[in-house]
Protein backbone atom coordinates (compact mmCIF):
# COMPACT_ATOMS: atom_id res chain seq x y z
CA UNK A 1 0.00 0.00 0.00
CA UNK A 2 1.09 3.37 -0.74
CA UNK A 3 2.33 5.83 1.44
CA UNK A 4 -0.44 8.56 0.48
CA UNK A 5 -2.92 5.79 0.55
CA UNK A 6 -1.65 4.66 4.26
CA UNK A 7 -1.93 8.00 5.18
CA UNK A 8 -5.55 8.95 4.18
CA UNK A 9 -6.30 5.61 5.74
CA UNK A 10 -4.75 7.08 9.11
CA UNK A 11 -6.35 10.73 9.03
CA UNK A 12 -9.68 9.48 7.92
CA UNK A 13 -9.74 6.77 11.33
CA UNK A 14 -8.44 9.87 13.69
CA UNK A 15 -11.22 12.43 11.86
CA UNK A 16 -14.07 9.33 12.07
CA UNK A 17 -13.06 7.69 15.01
CA UNK A 18 -12.10 4.15 13.36
CA UNK A 19 -9.59 2.05 14.81
CA UNK A 20 -6.54 2.47 11.62
CA UNK A 21 -3.62 0.79 11.24
CA UNK A 22 -1.16 0.00 14.16
CA UNK A 23 2.54 1.07 13.95
CA UNK A 24 3.87 -1.78 14.16
CA UNK A 25 1.44 -4.30 13.73
CA UNK A 26 3.04 -7.97 12.79
CA UNK A 27 6.42 -6.87 12.54
CA UNK A 28 6.36 -6.57 16.32
CA UNK A 29 8.14 -9.93 16.57
CA UNK A 30 11.12 -11.57 17.53
CA UNK A 31 14.31 -9.53 17.05
CA UNK A 32 12.50 -6.32 16.06
CA UNK A 33 11.37 -6.55 19.68
CA UNK A 34 14.74 -7.16 21.23
CA UNK A 35 15.97 -4.49 19.00
CA UNK A 36 13.15 -1.77 20.30
CA UNK A 37 14.27 -2.52 23.60
CA UNK A 38 18.22 -2.36 23.19
CA UNK A 39 17.29 1.34 21.41
CA UNK A 40 15.22 2.41 24.44
CA UNK A 41 17.88 1.33 26.40
CA UNK A 42 20.95 3.53 24.64
CA UNK A 43 18.91 6.55 23.58
CA UNK A 44 17.01 9.56 25.04
CA UNK A 45 18.67 9.17 28.77
CA UNK A 46 20.98 10.96 31.40
CA UNK A 47 20.26 14.40 30.10
CA UNK A 48 19.54 17.29 31.89
CA UNK A 49 16.32 19.35 31.81
CA UNK A 50 16.03 21.79 28.63
CA UNK A 51 16.84 25.46 29.50
CA UNK A 52 14.08 27.87 29.99
CA UNK A 53 13.62 30.60 26.82
CA UNK A 54 10.47 32.35 27.52
CA UNK A 55 10.66 36.25 27.07
CA UNK A 56 10.93 39.15 24.82
CA UNK A 57 12.89 39.15 21.61
CA UNK A 58 13.96 41.36 19.44
CA UNK A 59 13.33 44.44 22.00
CA UNK A 60 15.25 46.81 19.74
CA UNK A 61 12.39 47.07 17.45
CA UNK A 62 9.65 47.84 20.29
CA UNK A 63 8.24 47.60 23.25
CA UNK A 64 5.28 46.30 24.98
CA UNK A 65 3.75 49.85 24.89
CA UNK A 66 4.02 50.03 21.30
CA UNK A 67 1.54 49.51 18.66
CA UNK A 68 0.53 46.45 17.71
CA UNK A 69 2.98 45.09 20.19
CA UNK A 70 4.75 41.89 20.35
CA UNK A 71 4.01 39.40 17.88
CA UNK A 72 3.18 36.10 20.23
CA UNK A 73 4.95 33.25 19.90
CA UNK A 74 3.83 29.71 21.28
CA UNK A 75 5.16 26.31 21.12
CA UNK A 76 4.81 22.82 21.69
CA UNK A 77 5.51 19.51 21.60
CA UNK A 78 8.12 17.28 22.97
CA UNK A 79 11.52 16.85 23.37
CA UNK A 80 12.82 18.41 20.07
CA UNK A 81 11.06 20.90 20.09
CA UNK A 82 11.99 22.05 24.41
CA UNK A 83 15.14 21.98 23.07
CA UNK A 84 16.34 18.76 25.36
CA UNK A 85 20.45 18.39 24.91
CA UNK A 86 21.81 22.08 24.24
CA UNK A 87 22.50 24.12 27.88
CA UNK A 88 22.02 27.81 26.93
CA UNK A 89 18.96 28.67 26.43
CA UNK A 90 19.62 30.68 23.24
CA UNK A 91 20.73 27.07 21.52
CA UNK A 92 16.89 25.95 22.19
CA UNK A 93 14.60 25.80 18.96
CA UNK A 94 12.68 28.39 20.57
CA UNK A 95 15.05 31.08 20.97
CA UNK A 96 15.96 30.44 17.24
CA UNK A 97 12.91 30.85 15.94
CA UNK A 98 11.99 33.86 17.73
CA UNK A 99 15.12 35.44 16.99
CA UNK A 100 15.02 35.06 13.68
CA UNK A 101 11.06 35.91 13.20
CA UNK A 102 11.90 39.10 15.19
CA UNK A 103 14.31 39.74 12.48
CA UNK A 104 12.33 39.21 9.76
CA UNK A 105 9.59 40.43 10.84
CA UNK A 106 11.47 44.27 12.23
CA UNK A 107 9.17 43.19 15.20
CA UNK A 108 9.48 41.91 18.94
CA UNK A 109 8.39 38.38 19.60
CA UNK A 110 7.23 36.86 23.06
CA UNK A 111 8.60 33.67 23.29
CA UNK A 112 6.10 30.83 25.67
CA UNK A 113 7.24 27.35 25.44
CA UNK A 114 5.52 25.18 27.39
CA UNK A 115 6.87 21.57 25.47
CA UNK A 116 7.62 18.86 27.37
CA UNK A 117 9.93 16.16 26.89
CA UNK A 118 8.87 13.12 26.47
CA UNK A 119 5.69 14.29 25.29
CA UNK A 120 3.45 12.35 23.17
CA UNK A 121 0.37 13.32 21.12
CA UNK A 122 -2.19 13.04 24.74
CA UNK A 123 -0.26 15.95 26.24
CA UNK A 124 -0.82 18.30 23.53
CA UNK A 125 -3.98 19.17 25.16
CA UNK A 126 -2.69 20.48 28.39
CA UNK A 127 -0.06 22.31 26.60
CA UNK A 128 -2.47 24.22 24.82
CA UNK A 129 -4.60 24.96 27.77
CA UNK A 130 -1.40 26.37 29.52
CA UNK A 131 -1.16 29.18 26.28
CA UNK A 132 -5.05 29.43 25.99
CA UNK A 133 -6.78 29.55 29.43
CA UNK A 134 -5.05 32.42 30.80
CA UNK A 135 -5.81 36.09 30.79
CA UNK A 136 -3.93 37.11 28.05
CA UNK A 137 -5.06 37.15 24.33
CA UNK A 138 -3.53 34.19 22.61
CA UNK A 139 -0.68 33.51 20.59
CA UNK A 140 -0.49 35.20 17.23
CA UNK A 141 1.21 32.18 16.08
CA UNK A 142 2.08 28.91 17.19
CA UNK A 143 4.64 25.78 16.57
CA UNK A 144 4.21 22.10 17.33
CA UNK A 145 6.79 19.46 16.83
CA UNK A 146 5.28 15.93 18.02
CA UNK A 147 5.26 12.72 17.04
CA UNK A 148 8.67 10.83 17.77
CA UNK A 149 7.29 9.17 21.40
CA UNK A 150 4.21 8.78 20.07
CA UNK A 151 5.82 5.96 17.17
CA UNK A 152 8.16 4.58 20.07
CA UNK A 153 5.47 4.38 22.50
CA UNK A 154 3.29 2.52 20.05
CA UNK A 155 0.46 5.03 20.00
CA UNK A 156 -1.99 3.80 17.22
CA UNK A 157 -1.39 6.59 14.63
CA UNK A 158 -5.45 7.56 14.33
CA UNK A 159 -4.93 8.72 17.93
CA UNK A 160 -2.28 10.44 17.36
CA UNK A 161 -3.41 12.36 14.51
CA UNK A 162 -6.91 12.76 16.30
CA UNK A 163 -4.79 14.06 19.26
CA UNK A 164 -2.84 16.75 17.33
CA UNK A 165 -6.20 18.06 15.08
CA UNK A 166 -7.97 18.62 18.28
CA UNK A 167 -5.38 20.88 19.50
CA UNK A 168 -4.59 22.47 16.30
CA UNK A 169 -8.79 23.06 16.17
CA UNK A 170 -8.55 24.77 19.21
CA UNK A 171 -5.29 26.80 18.38
CA UNK A 172 -6.97 27.70 15.33
CA UNK A 173 -10.25 29.01 17.13
CA UNK A 174 -8.93 31.25 19.13
CA UNK A 175 -7.19 32.85 16.44
CA UNK A 176 -3.71 31.68 16.34
CA UNK A 177 -1.87 30.29 12.84
CA UNK A 178 0.01 26.84 13.23
CA UNK A 179 2.58 25.52 12.19
CA UNK A 180 3.45 21.72 12.70
CA UNK A 181 7.12 20.08 12.52
CA UNK A 182 5.78 16.51 11.77
CA UNK A 183 7.24 13.51 13.09
CA UNK A 184 10.83 13.04 11.98
CA UNK A 185 12.46 10.31 10.62
CA UNK A 186 13.37 7.19 13.31
CA UNK A 187 15.32 5.44 10.79
CA UNK A 188 18.29 8.08 11.03
CA UNK A 189 18.82 7.70 14.70
CA UNK A 190 22.01 5.34 14.90
CA UNK A 191 21.13 3.14 17.93
CA UNK A 192 18.67 1.74 15.94
CA UNK A 193 19.80 -1.35 13.77
CA UNK A 194 17.98 -2.73 11.11
CA UNK A 195 14.71 -4.32 10.10
CA UNK A 196 13.95 -1.92 13.37
CA UNK A 197 15.90 1.12 11.51
CA UNK A 198 13.54 0.08 8.15
CA UNK A 199 10.51 -0.02 10.09
CA UNK A 200 10.41 3.24 12.02
CA UNK A 201 11.07 4.99 9.21
CA UNK A 202 8.07 3.21 7.50
CA UNK A 203 5.99 4.22 10.11
CA UNK A 204 7.51 7.51 11.09
CA UNK A 205 7.01 8.89 7.70
CA UNK A 206 3.88 7.34 7.35
CA UNK A 207 2.55 9.31 10.47
CA UNK A 208 4.19 12.51 9.26
CA UNK A 209 1.87 12.45 5.83
CA UNK A 210 -0.99 11.50 7.78
CA UNK A 211 -0.12 14.71 10.30
CA UNK A 212 -0.23 16.95 7.50
CA UNK A 213 -3.84 15.55 6.25
CA UNK A 214 -5.29 16.15 9.42
CA UNK A 215 -4.10 19.24 9.76
CA UNK A 216 -3.86 21.00 6.27
CA UNK A 217 -7.77 20.97 6.71
CA UNK A 218 -7.76 22.96 9.78
CA UNK A 219 -5.67 25.73 7.75
CA UNK A 220 -2.47 24.82 9.23
CA UNK A 221 0.56 24.58 7.52
CA UNK A 222 3.38 21.93 7.85
CA UNK A 223 7.24 21.00 7.45
CA UNK A 224 8.70 18.05 6.83
CA UNK A 225 10.97 17.38 9.91
CA UNK A 226 12.16 13.52 8.04
CA UNK A 227 15.52 12.87 7.75
CA UNK A 228 16.18 16.55 8.15
CA UNK A 229 19.49 15.62 10.11
CA UNK A 230 19.90 12.44 8.21
CA UNK A 231 22.21 13.49 5.95
CA UNK A 232 24.37 15.21 8.03
CA UNK A 233 24.52 12.97 10.87
CA UNK A 234 25.90 10.39 8.81
CA UNK A 235 29.16 12.29 8.16
CA UNK A 236 28.79 14.81 11.06
CA UNK A 237 27.60 12.73 13.85
CA UNK A 238 29.36 14.44 16.77
CA UNK A 239 28.35 17.92 15.42
CA UNK A 240 24.29 17.44 14.42
CA UNK A 241 23.77 14.75 17.68
CA UNK A 242 24.30 15.86 21.24
CA UNK A 243 25.87 13.27 23.51
CA UNK A 244 23.06 10.33 23.33
CA UNK A 245 23.16 9.84 19.40
CA UNK A 246 19.21 10.74 19.67
CA UNK A 247 18.61 14.37 20.46
CA UNK A 248 20.18 17.18 18.23
CA UNK A 249 22.98 19.12 19.25
CA UNK A 250 23.24 22.89 18.93
CA UNK A 251 23.65 22.59 15.82
CA UNK A 252 21.44 20.35 15.08
CA UNK A 253 18.42 21.95 16.35
CA UNK A 254 19.81 25.16 14.61
CA UNK A 255 19.47 23.15 11.20
CA UNK A 256 15.90 22.25 12.22
CA UNK A 257 14.97 25.93 13.10
CA UNK A 258 16.02 27.41 9.86
CA UNK A 259 13.95 25.30 8.30
CA UNK A 260 10.75 25.73 9.84
CA UNK A 261 11.55 29.84 10.51
CA UNK A 262 10.55 30.51 6.71
CA UNK A 263 7.39 28.79 6.97
CA UNK A 264 6.67 30.18 10.32
CA UNK A 265 7.43 33.81 8.83
CA UNK A 266 5.00 33.75 5.87
CA UNK A 267 1.82 32.51 8.45
CA UNK A 268 2.20 35.64 9.76
CA UNK A 269 2.66 37.50 6.74
CA UNK A 270 5.81 38.95 7.10
CA UNK A 271 7.72 36.40 4.47
CA UNK A 272 7.24 37.13 0.98
CA UNK A 273 4.96 34.89 -1.21
CA UNK A 274 5.02 34.27 -4.92
CA UNK A 275 1.98 33.70 -6.93
CA UNK A 276 4.10 30.93 -9.14
CA UNK A 277 5.68 27.95 -7.89
CA UNK A 278 9.69 27.36 -8.31
CA UNK A 279 10.14 24.24 -10.63
CA UNK A 280 13.72 24.24 -10.09
CA UNK A 281 12.64 23.48 -6.65
CA UNK A 282 10.34 20.93 -7.43
CA UNK A 283 7.60 23.01 -6.58
CA UNK A 284 4.18 22.24 -7.08
CA UNK A 285 0.46 21.45 -6.08
CA UNK A 286 -0.69 18.17 -5.82
CA UNK A 287 -3.54 16.35 -4.01
CA UNK A 288 -3.11 16.79 -0.08
CA UNK A 289 -2.25 12.68 -0.35
CA UNK A 290 0.20 13.13 -2.67
CA UNK A 291 1.42 16.24 -1.32
CA UNK A 292 2.09 14.93 1.97
CA UNK A 293 3.41 11.84 0.90
CA UNK A 294 5.85 13.69 -1.09
CA UNK A 295 7.36 16.20 1.63
CA UNK A 296 7.54 13.24 4.46
CA UNK A 297 10.04 11.70 2.26
CA UNK A 298 11.62 15.05 1.62
CA UNK A 299 13.04 17.13 4.58
CA UNK A 300 12.36 20.93 5.18
CA UNK A 301 9.14 20.56 2.23
CA UNK A 302 6.43 22.97 3.20
CA UNK A 303 2.90 21.85 2.49
CA UNK A 304 -0.01 24.66 2.51
CA UNK A 305 -3.63 23.98 2.19
CA UNK A 306 -4.52 25.56 -1.60
CA UNK A 307 -8.44 25.28 -3.05
CA UNK A 308 -10.05 21.88 -2.54
CA UNK A 309 -8.05 18.76 -2.59
CA UNK A 310 -4.86 20.55 -3.46
CA UNK A 311 -2.25 21.46 -1.54
CA UNK A 312 0.77 23.78 -2.08
CA UNK A 313 4.50 21.28 -2.41
CA UNK A 314 7.14 24.65 -1.55
CA UNK A 315 10.74 24.24 -0.85
CA UNK A 316 12.14 27.78 0.70
CA UNK A 317 14.73 29.01 -0.35
CA UNK A 318 17.25 28.79 3.17
CA UNK A 319 20.60 28.04 3.92
CA UNK A 320 21.77 25.98 7.15
CA UNK A 321 24.21 27.26 9.56
CA UNK A 322 26.16 25.93 11.77
CA UNK A 323 24.36 25.95 15.62
CA UNK A 324 27.10 27.76 17.48
CA UNK A 325 27.53 30.47 15.32
CA UNK A 326 23.48 31.54 14.77
CA UNK A 327 23.33 30.32 19.08
CA UNK A 328 25.96 33.64 19.56
CA UNK A 329 24.13 35.81 16.63
CA UNK A 330 20.81 35.47 18.36
CA UNK A 331 21.89 35.35 21.76
CA UNK A 332 18.62 34.39 23.65
CA UNK A 333 16.34 36.29 25.10
CA UNK A 334 19.07 38.84 26.30
CA UNK A 335 20.98 38.04 23.25
CA UNK A 336 18.19 38.90 20.78
CA UNK A 337 18.70 42.18 21.81
CA UNK A 338 21.91 42.31 20.01
CA UNK A 339 20.84 40.31 17.27
CA UNK A 340 17.97 42.93 16.77
CA UNK A 341 20.73 45.59 16.35
CA UNK A 342 22.11 43.62 13.40
CA UNK A 343 24.39 45.72 11.20
CA UNK A 344 21.95 48.84 10.63
CA UNK A 345 21.29 47.56 7.43
CA UNK A 346 19.60 44.09 7.64
CA UNK A 347 17.09 42.97 9.91
CA UNK A 348 19.82 41.40 12.25
CA UNK A 349 21.35 38.01 12.93
CA UNK A 350 19.41 35.61 12.42
CA UNK A 351 17.74 36.92 8.65
CA UNK A 352 22.14 37.63 7.94
CA UNK A 353 22.35 33.80 9.14
CA UNK A 354 19.46 32.33 6.74
CA UNK A 355 20.28 34.75 3.74
CA UNK A 356 17.05 36.84 4.14
CA UNK A 357 15.97 40.32 5.21
CA UNK A 358 12.56 41.19 5.69
CA UNK A 359 11.86 42.80 2.46
CA UNK A 360 12.69 39.50 0.24
CA UNK A 361 14.77 36.53 -0.39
Amino acid sequence: MSRARTARRIAAGAAYGGGGLGLVGAAAVGLVVAEMRFAKRTVGTGLADPPRADGLYGSEFGGPEMSPGPLRLGILGDSTAAGLGVRRSRQTPGALLASGLAAVAERPVELRNVALSGAMSDDLDRQTGLLLDGDGPAPDVCVIIIGANDVTRRMPPTQSVRLLTSAVRRLRLAGSEVVVGTCPDLGTIEPVYQPLRWLARRVSRQLAAAQTIGVLALGARTVSMGDLMGAEFATNPREMFGPDSYHPSAEGYATAAMAVLPTLCAAVGVWPESDRLDVSRDEDMLPVAKAASAAAGLAGTEVTGARGPWALLKHRRRRRVPGEELAQETGGADGARRSARGDGKTGGGAARATGVTSKGQ
